[in-house]
């Protein structure tokens, strides 16, 4: 069975999504045959390679105040730490996140796409890291995808973003993190695991029932 995921890695939401995840696939009686792909999604196509301070562009963008920026990060902080995640939301640097979903697709040809997408949220949520930032993305890559200067510098895997942001579209996703299973049932947010597992054994069961 195969299990599609959307998601972008400045969202503080997929990372806590992921682990739940993870959670429900680690009950699955079937685990072991189920594939996990990463499919692109950027929520802010349009930033710049290097933005700066997330709570700054949070306040630009909803008009939020200091005290509501913090108010909303001590919350997500609460819901990261249940799933054993360290969030340092005042040091996450935003960015364009495109280069970064290339890199997950040229790990997954290498059969190491969770990795990747695992190395990148923890750069973002946990280490700063400026993941719209060429220099920064490599230093972060190259354990697992050891040409990532020269993909970067390349337009490789391109047009496999454009195809997973396309095919988003179609399927009307709007939000992530977006769950497709077996092209059967979806699940749409970091659900709780139970929904998320519920999710998996009924697409399983219309699967054999087939």
């Amino acid at each position: 069975m195969r299990v599609e995921i959307w998601s972008d890695v400045v969202c503080p939401w997929c990372y806590i999504g992921k682990r739940r995840f993870e959670r429900a696939l680690g009950e699955f009686e079937h685990a072991d045959e189920v594939e996990v792909v990463w499919r692109s999604f950027e929520l802010d196509p349009d930033a710049p390679p290097r933005r700066g301070s997330s709570a700054e562009h949070l306040m630009r963008k909803y008009g939020w105040t200091a005290e509501q920026v913090a108010a909303s990060n001590e919350r997500l902080r609460g819901l990261a730490g249940a799933e054993r995640l360290d969030y340092r939301l005042e040091e996450t640097q935003g960015g364009n996140t495109f280069d970064a979903h290339r890199l997950i697709h040229a790990a997954a040809a290498a059969g190491r796409g969770d990795e990747m997408k695992e190395r990148l949220l923890r750069a973002y949520f946990t280490d700063g890291v400026a993941v719209g930032d060429r220099e920064e993305l490599v230093a972060v890559a190259s354990p697992v995808v050891p040409d990532a200067a020269e993909v970067l510098a390349s337009d490789r895997y391109a047009e496999d973003v454009r195809a997973d942001e396309h095919e988003a579209r179609v399927l009307g996703i709007h939000g992530v993190p977006f769950f497709v299973f077996d092209r059967r049932y979806a699940v749409e947010g970091a659900q709780a695991s139970e929904v998320i597992l519920g999710a998996l054994r009924q697409a399983w069961s219309e699967r054999a029932a087939a």
